[in-house]
């Protein structure tokens, strides 16, 4: 008789499905995924799945949960890690990029993708709300330091727009050559901060 598992065989067990998983649905698409290959590549039964999750919508759910948590926790720790209100938004960006670059498969599946049933998952309602409150607490920062003037959420959809459209192209390979990634993602945020106002 097997012996029972532990919550860590669990957790373990499904934090691998979830890895698995977000492989599979960034490189395919979620539609095109079947609970039999999230099983295979486990080297699993195609039941075994089941047992953790109730389908593979639930499965898309927890890999896009992980993904805007670790996202939060990188902006986070770089807002944090700075006291000045320009250098901590400069952090910001920053962590933003390298998380888009670094985990471009997890990227994928939290901006580019709409799951209709999110609001049936909590944990991934309160991932995203989280990752979007570290995307305008920056901003607050800067609005209060005097830096600039408006609605810190407002402002900050501005800065997550003009930084997710050039890391898009940039993923996408939609530049040319002649067109440095880096150089164009730094004079789209100078152009906007130039816009909103900041250093006149």
């Amino acid at each position: 008789m097997p012996r029972p598992l532990s919550h860590a065989d669990l957790s373990d067990f499904r934090a691998r499905l979830c890895q698995a998983a977000e492989a599979l649905f960034a490189a395919h698409g979620p539609e095109a995924v079947t609970m039999r290959q999230l099983a295979t590549a486990l080297g699993v039964s195609a039941m075994t799945p089941y047992t953790y999750f109730k389908d593979k919508d639930a499965i898309l759910a927890a890999v896009r949960a992980a993904a805007f948590t670790r996202f939060a926790a990188r902006l986070e720790a770089a807002y944090t890690g700075e006291a000045e209100p320009v250098a901590a938004s400069n952090a910001v960006g920053a962590a933003y990029v390298a998380f888009a670059r670094e985990e471009p498969a997890a990227y994928r599946l939290m901006f580019d993708l709409s799951q209709p049933t999110e609001d049936q998952y909590p944990e991934l309602a309160a991932a995203g709300r989280r990752a979007r409150a570290t995307m305008t607490a920056h901003v607050k920062g800067l609005i209060d330091a005097g830096y600039l003037q408006g609605d810190p959420e407002m402002i900050g959809h501005i800065f997550w727009a003009a930084q997710h459209g050039a890391i898009v192209l940039e993923m996408a390979g939609k530049l040319p050559a002649s067109v440095d990634p880096e150089r164009l993602r730094v004079g789209v945020m100078a152009a906007v901060v130039r816009g909103l106002g900041m250093g006149r």
